[in-house]
């Protein structure tokens, strides 16, 4: 089997570098042969290793993003694993990957392989979430420096400067044949079940074929912070909408930037929908 261990030392407070022998050892130990490459965002990290059978991605959502959209472009479909070493790794809790970088290396040298789905909007592949309003651009906002210092606490600072641009969004949707429209402070589409670890959508299922959208309604700055809160405390509010469905559509007369898996997502109007099955994922 050729595997490629893709790395990003950036993730995590650079704690990777430390590692890489023993996860090789790992590999070697279940009678993989691993070869370790630092990812460049500006390169293919598939360039000349486009046969392989094995990719295990080491960093947090946004590498994984990166490195699920470049598999597409190119029409791979290696069975991936993931080592959480990020700062929030929804995605590797949603599929239930040992938090430890050494204990998901082992739990991927000798898991078994399952198909889970894969989010897709317009032509961008997302693996955890799509999202904008409100927050969710807040990672893209958050520098790498400020998460190396504080971790999490770098997330806590830049979203509450991101409050100050609280603002209502003037959305139509349409799914399963109905079309609503709606004024939103924030849109989620979960494939997986967390934002930031916030456990936002806990009835999703990361094989069900299915998308759980939320819809924040934007009342005033007071009342929308509130709704917000409580439905994070509680999981409910009137102010609140839960949609689940295969694949929405979205239109929107402002320039709204969107945010998928933490990096920049696409432009408006989305075209939304979850590819079942599309990720072979070993663990």
């Amino acid at each position: 089997m050729r595997a490629l261990l893709l790395y990003n030392t950036s993730s995590g407070r650079g704690r990777i570098w430390h590692h890489i022998a023993d996860i090789r050892a790992i590999f070697a130990g279940a009678g993989i042969d691993i070869t370790p490459r630092e990812i460049n965002f500006q390169r293919n990290p598939f360039e000349g290793a486009k046969d392989t059978e094995l990719v295990v991605v080491c960093g947090g959502d946004g590498t994984v993003n990166f490195v699920v959209n470049k598999m597409k472009q190119e029409g791979l479909d290696p069975i991936l694993g993931i080592i959480p070493a990020g700062t929030a790794n929804d995605f590797a809790h949603a599929i239930g990957m040992d938090s430890t970088i050494l204990g998901a290396a082992h739990q991927i040298a000798h898991g078994t392989v399952r198909r889970v789905d894969c989010g897709k909007a317009n032509d961008k592949y997302f693996v955890n979430i799509l999202s904008f309003g409100v927050l969710t651009t807040t990672s893209q906002h958050t520098s790498n420096i400020a998460k190396h210092l504080i971790g999490k606490l770098a997330y806590l600072r830049t979203g509450m400067i991101d409050l100050l641009d609280l603002h209502h969004i003037p959305l139509t949707l349409r799914y399963n044949g109905e079309e609503i429209k709606v004024d939103a402070a924030m849109f989620l589409a979960f494939n997986g079940n967390s934002a930031g670890q916030f456990k936002l959508a806990p009835k999703s299922n990361i094989e069900d074929g299915m998308l759980d959208i939320l819809v924040l309604d934007y009342d005033n700055r007071v009342r929308t912070c509130w709704n917000m809160m409580n439905y994070l405390i509680n999981h409910e509010s009137e102010a609140v909408h839960h949609l689940r469905c295969e694949r929405i559509e979205l239109d929107c007369n402002i320039d709204e930037h969107t945010d998928i898996d933490g990096q920049p997502g696409p432009q408006m109007p989305l075209r939304i929908e979850c590819l079942a099955g599309a990720l072979k994922i070993k663990a």
